[in-house]
């Protein structure tokens, strides 16, 4: 029988409008509490912004998809995978970043996610710019560099902005490469699209041997056959899993700092998460939801709707491992 101490509230015990909110209606389990080393799963705010280059907002996103995920259900329609029960998942709190210090910020992050992986936690983040996943990849990728598959409309794979500034949202994963985190070679990323300054990042990607599939080759192949190479990219290693929300087109998705037209719809942004099943998944994250750019919530309920799709999967991973 799985432990009632990590189950959900049930919106038949406590209206979905009431009480705390928490991720998806999980107990609140910082790295103080007692139970903090019996998590599977923790999910974790990342409320920071700093690496923004242009609309900021992403630092209100964890309290907004923290809102949303009370709509969240204990079991997956099509699956019928029940992760709650499945693991025992809770929210282990927010990050509290230096909003004044982007290095400093980074290294609370890398030392939070530290802890977490020291109790044998797997981590699901919501951010947070995209600059957040290098800290947290400091963390998870100690000891040997890591898969990536990453859903966004950009690849965030440019060497600096502004003439040196080496760390903003459009950079995280070419620093990543640079410091060994990433394995590129095991390294895909899905939906890039939009207009560019300049093709440095795609000549950066192609020559490292990251496989890019712009949003004209996934429409064209169509789910299935993009994440089947996916899959095969990232082997049978230990792999990471980011999802920008800006990979969705913004008619569905409109809550976000930079959109990009042309993208994937609602269901496929769940299809693709879906199609994930089988990868040993040692973290995730869900960033760059802007709640000033959402006024609906359309946004951050879809966001937390993928990390719902996240963490079945990473459910059955980290029951495999």
């Amino acid at each position: 029988m799985s432990d009632s101490f990590f189950h959900p509230v049930s919106g038949f015990d406590l209206p979905r409008f009431a009480g705390v909110p928490t991720f998806m209606r999980l107990p609140h389990v910082p790295p103080s509490h007692e139970r903090f080393k019996d998590v599977d799963i923790g999910l974790i705010g990342v409320p920071w912004d700093s690496g923004t280059t242009n609309r900021p907002g992403p630092r209100h996103g964890p309290r907004q998809l923290r809102d949303a995920s009370t709509m969240i259900r204990a079991q997956h329609q099509a699956s019928g995978i029940r992760p709650f029960e499945a693991l025992k998942c809770a929210d282990l709190g927010d990050v509290g970043p230096n909003p004044a210090d982007i290095i400093d910020s980074m290294t609370r992050i890398t030392e939070f996610y530290d802890t977490v992986k020291a109790a044998g936690i797997t981590p699901m983040t919501a951010g947070g710019d995209h600059l957040t996943t290098l800290p947290v990849l400091r963390a998870l990728a100690r000891e040997a560099p890591l898969g990536m598959v990453h859903f966004d409309s950009h690849t965030d794979l440019f060497h600096s902005y502004f003439g040196g500034t080496m760390y903003t949202h459009g950079t995280p994963f070419r620093r990543a490469v640079e410091e060994g985190l990433l394995d590129p070679k095991r390294v895909v990323q899905i939906g890039i699209r939009g207009t560019m300054y300049d093709s440095e990042d795609r000549d950066f990607a192609r020559a490292e041997g990251i496989r890019l599939i712009e949003i004209e080759e996934f429409h064209a192949r169509g789910v299935s056959d993009v994440m089947q190479e996916a899959r095969a990219i990232a082997g049978e290693g230990a792999t990471y899993v980011s999802y920008d929300i800006d990979f969705v087109d913004p008619t569905f998705a409109p809550g976000t700092g930079t959109p990009e037209v042309g993208g994937p719809n609602s269901w496929q942004a769940l299809q693709v998460c879906r199609e994930l099943a089988g990868l040993d998944i040692v973290g995730a994250d869900m960033v760059e939801v802007s709640p000033p750019f959402d006024p609906s919530g359309g946004t951050a309920f879809l966001g937390v709707s993928i990390m719902f799709e996240l963490l079945c999967v990473m459910a059955e991973s980290a029951a495999k491992r």
